[in-house]
């Protein structure tokens, strides 16, 4: 993987202590959690601009009026950003985020979002730390292999300061032509359908069905190309998904429910995270 990590602005504190793992930078670009409400808020204001400007989500009157996307989970979640340092050091320099949610955050809320699409049970009954993923976005000038990198090492940085055992979280296909998205959805259940104790269900007024053509009958290289690089991410990283896909005609998406554990992340990226995070908290 190209760029390197830098060292963390201050020695990371016991994980219990705080979300934060500092800043990891690789050149101009840095990821960290946010720290204050501003930069939550231009972080919503990033999604705003992608979600509905770009990909044709619907708007209720509120979300248009401020020009933001927000919702109750927002409060209780860390959000990771990816900073442009080039572009100031205040809310405009944010680029890319990422909302995380861990069970403590979830439970003062009255759960986690995926709920409403999925039932997430097998999941919240396992006993360790579990952190949900959403909101995943990226400006549309920093669209960059380097930029979606620096976003997984943030989150593995986090799945490392915080002992998490399982990652999931909603992903979203473009559209909602079933048609279309036929080989899509057809690969993803053939072939990484998670075992049944992880496996979530999508809501039964809500589920659709995911194996629509003969698997046989699928171009695998042509249907991963097309995958979007969120989910091919996810996949990299021994993810699976749950049963059932579900029309979000909000944000003009389908979504899948993914799951990953993260003693299935490769050795690669294992020792990559551990061995810079390591260098990390031994530095002033």
């Amino acid at each position: 993987m190209s760029g390197g990590f830098l060292a963390a602005k201050a020695k990371p504190a016991d994980p219990s202590s705080g979300p934060g793992f500092g800043e990891l930078r690789a050149g101009n670009l840095g990821v960290r959690i946010a720290e204050t409400v501003e930069e939550v808020d231009a972080a919503q204001a990033l999604r705003f601009r992608v979600f509905y400007e770009e990909m044709g989500a619907h708007p209720d009157a509120e979300t248009l009026a401020s020009a933001r996307d927000r919702d109750g989970f927002d409060a209780v979640a860390d959000h990771l950003l990816v900073i442009d340092h080039d572009l100031g050091e205040g809310p405009e320099s944010v680029v890319g985020t990422y909302r995380l949610i861990r069970r403590e955050a979830a439970r003062a809320v009255g759960g986690f979002y995926s709920a409403s699409e999925y039932d997430i049970a097998p999941l919240v009954a396992l006993p360790g730390p579990i952190l949900e993923l959403g909101r995943s976005c990226v400006g549309a000038g920093h669209r960059t292999r380097g930029t979606l990198q620096l976003l997984w090492r943030g989150i593995a940085a986090y799945v490392f300061r915080h002992r998490i055992d399982v990652m999931f979280g909603c992903a979203s296909l473009p559209g909602t032509d079933l048609d279309a998205l036929a080989p899509a959805l057809t690969y993803l259940y053939a072939h990484h359908l998670a075992p049944p104790a992880l496996r979530p269900r999508a809501l039964a007024e809500r589920h659709v069905e995911m194996d629509r053509l003969d698997p046989a009958s699928l171009d695998v290289r042509t249907v991963l190309n097309d995958l979007p690089p969120l989910i091919k991410g996810y996949l990299r990283l021994g993810g699976f998904v749950g049963d059932g896909a579900v029309i979000d005609p909000q944000f003009n998406t389908t979504d899948v429910c993914i799951v990953v554990k993260t003693e299935l992340i490769t050795d690669k990226y294992s020792k990559h995270y551990e061995r810079k995070l390591s260098t990390a908290v031994g530095s002033e």
